[in-house]
């Protein structure tokens, strides 16, 4: 490395790109690893971005996805990544509806969001990462394939996949719990 590659343009680049998608990025990796985890990896993630500034897209947003991406394969190689990842999910949705019903919300509005909160627990982890980069991060079907490691077609299928799989759940949630009912009635008929 000569003096020219740490120089100052490249130390400004790097400020830049900290301060344009530091909270972003923090954002994606709080609801996939606990909060006490997050900064290290976003550090990790920064770290890489340094050695590769090269090979950051100069784009804010496609920068962006690019960091994402560097975060998503940094958490892939954790073997209980996943785990951690779903439990903040599920978490983050349960505080929410505790506020809600706290909050006085009507009974239905808490009801449909508790359908949804256990319609994303039956998710396979691959529909719960598709649907956040697209819903939750904001990013394009471009930009969430390169977070992936995909094409932007094979994006483009898994959302509409993971969107049908969560509302297959989320319409059979209320069947759910009404059939351990039905099932205990019709065998104690049967006893008889």
């Amino acid at each position: 490395m000569n003096v020219t590659d740490t120089g100052p343009p490249r130390t400004q680049r790097f400020a830049q790109l900290y301060e344009q998608t530091y909270a972003a990025l923090l954002r994606f990796v709080e609801r996939r690893v606990p909060p006490s985890h997050a900064e290290d990896v976003v550090a990790d993630v920064f770290l890489v971005a340094w050695r590769r500034l090269d090979d950051v897209p100069p784009a804010a947003d496609e920068a962006r996805a690019w960091l994402f991406g560097v975060a998503h394969r940094t958490l892939r190689n954790g073997l209980r990544a996943d785990q951690r990842r779903q439990a903040l999910t599920i978490r983050i949705a349960d505080d929410r509806l505790t506020g809600a019903a706290a909050a006085g919300l009507d009974p239905e509005s808490v009801a449909r969001r508790l359908d949804l909160v256990q319609a994303w627990r039956r998710l396979s982890p691959r529909h719960q990462e598709t649907l956040a980069l697209a819903v939750w991060d904001g990013l394009t079907a471009p930009q969430a394939a390169r977070v992936l490691g995909i094409s932007p077609v094979a994006f483009r299928l898994r959302l509409t996949r993971a969107r049908r799989a969560l509302r297959l759940h989320a319409d059979a949630a209320p069947a759910t719990t009404t059939q351990p009912v039905a099932t205990a009635t019709t065998n104690s008929r049967s006893a008889r």
